[in-house]
């Protein structure tokens, strides 16, 4: 598959951005993800949004994954985490998502000894995810510098990672290692960010593999 040019990314990335905020107006039955909650949980369900990605969670990713999740996982308790971070092209963006991820999930571990994780991460998020459990997504696109990784007296109760669209495909890396086993990165025919397509809307129609995340998360729990 022929890879576009750098600045051609840039600039799908730029359009990926304002056409998922016009895709906020499009989707009306989507129900949102209740905000955290500071009560232990069986699981947490941590969130890294893409670029720009409206919606409690991520309109694309986030929500439609921790509803399907709500459905798949029954008998245990499940709350949610938005990663705090710009989520924007600036630079240091994804770095200070690696921070916030690691800091949340760190704690939570310390404060709900029995709380196992789940994290998400859609584009720009992936990098975010990525970055905490060790896998550098510095020279991706929308990407940066490893800040901080998830502790290893953490990492097994982290039962599932799943990525979408993940930026880091695209210059030749995946997870690998430790957290590869629990690991589902899928990435669409086409999709320029992942896998150097020229299809813009590819990268938009991940709430369309929700269902089968939950079941592979669930399967790990």
């Amino acid at each position: 598959m022929r890879l576009l040019p750098r600045p051609a990314i840039r600039r799908l990335a730029a359009r990926i951005t304002a056409v998922a905020s016009l895709a906020a107006g499009a989707v009306v039955a989507l129900q949102p993800a209740p905000p955290a909650s500071a009560a232990c949980a069986d699981v947490d369900v941590v969130v890294a949004r893409g670029t720009g990605e409206p919606g409690t969670l991520g309109l694309i990713v986030g929500d439609p994954v921790y509803a399907a999740l709500q459905r798949r996982i029954l008998f245990r308790s499940l709350k949610s985490y938005a990663v705090d971070y710009p989520a924007s092209v600036l630079p240091g963006s994804a770095s200070q998502g690696n921070t916030d991820l690691v800091d949340h999930v760190t704690a939570e571990a310390r404060s709900c000894p029995n709380q196992k994780f789940i994290l998400v991460g859609y584009s720009q998020g992936a990098n975010v995810v990525d970055n905490s459990i060790g896998i550098s997504s510095d020279g991706a696109l929308v990407g940066g510098p490893i800040t901080k990784t998830i502790p290893a007296s953490v990492e097994p109760r982290v039962a599932a990672v799943l990525l979408f669209g993940n930026p880091i495909r695209a210059i030749g890396r995946r997870v690998t290692g430790t957290y590869e086993s629990r690991t589902l990165d899928i990435c669409a025919d086409g999709d320029p960010i992942c896998g150097g397509g020229l299809n813009i809307l590819a990268h938009l129609s991940y709430g369309n593999n929700a269902d089968q995340a939950a079941q592979f998360a669930a399967g790990k729990l």
